[in-house]
């Protein structure tokens, strides 16, 4: 049975009528502790609502706690895990409209594995997802759609225009500095491939970001957080 969630100030009020929201957010107790930083138990609550796709805070602490996000020193956690939620929900939305295939079995198993070598043998990745809320289950469909999603991505932003002799030039010499070696900066017909590939991936990146732009344009994002709340 679908059951209703009133957004209240970032909390997760029950309501009395039954009402579909894309997926089942349970209340649970969870404690924060991410980098260092210990909070008291609090009741799980939502923190951002990506075109009625709702992020949790039990949804942020997994995702960090389990190796999807990893903020740097001096960054609050959660702040950097939600703002890589909302971009992940806004590219698995557009993914899911255009159908990307389903990753094979054998390559869930992998990122699975992937996934459980960052935690010591034995029970660590298990407890793990019992502290942060999520069961096994949830971790598969995690991966799952990351799968799909770097699918879509590869598939809509694979094929790059390959820049021209003149642009790997304009490059090359704004970061001679990058390319220097033990005898010096080293001549661009030696660096030619690397140089290529830096200018693709930033053509890629320029690409990607104003296609993101535009979701969020054109995407209802209600973004909940403050940071003590």
């Amino acid at each position: 049975m679908a059951t209703s969630i009133d957004v209240r100030h970032g909390s997760i009020v029950w309501g009395a009528a039954v009402r579909r929201v894309g997926r089942l957010i349970g209340c649970l107790a969870i404690g924060c502790q991410l980098s260092g930083v210990v909070r008291a138990e609090v009741i799980d609550r939502v923190l951002a609502v990506v075109s009625r796709e709702v992020i949790t805070l039990s949804d942020v602490t997994a995702a960090v706690r389990l190796g999807f996000v990893t903020p740097a020193a001096g960054q609050d956690p959660i702040r950097i895990g939600l703002d890589a939620l909302i971009v992940r929900q806004l590219q698995l939305t557009e993914a899911i409209r255009y159908q990307p295939p389903e990753p094979a079995a054998a390559q869930v198993a992998e990122r699975l594995g992937a996934v459980q070598a960052r935690f010591p043998a034995g029970d660590g990745l298990r407890r793990t997802l019992a502290q942060s809320g999520w069961t096994e289950e949830q971790l598969r469909l995690h991966v799952r759609d990351d799968l799909r999603i770097e699918a879509y991505l590869a598939q809509r932003f694979g094929s790059m225009r390959q820049p021209s002799d003149a642009e790997l030039m304009e490059y090359y010499r704004a970061h001679e500095a990058e390319f220097a070696g033990p005898g010096g900066t080293r001549p661009f017909a030696n660096v030619r491939n690397d140089v290529q590939a830096r200018v693709v991936a930033a053509q890629r990146a320029s690409q990607m970001a104003d296609w993101l732009e535009g979701l969020r344009r054109r995407t209802e994002v209600s973004d909940l957080y403050a940071v003590g709340k």
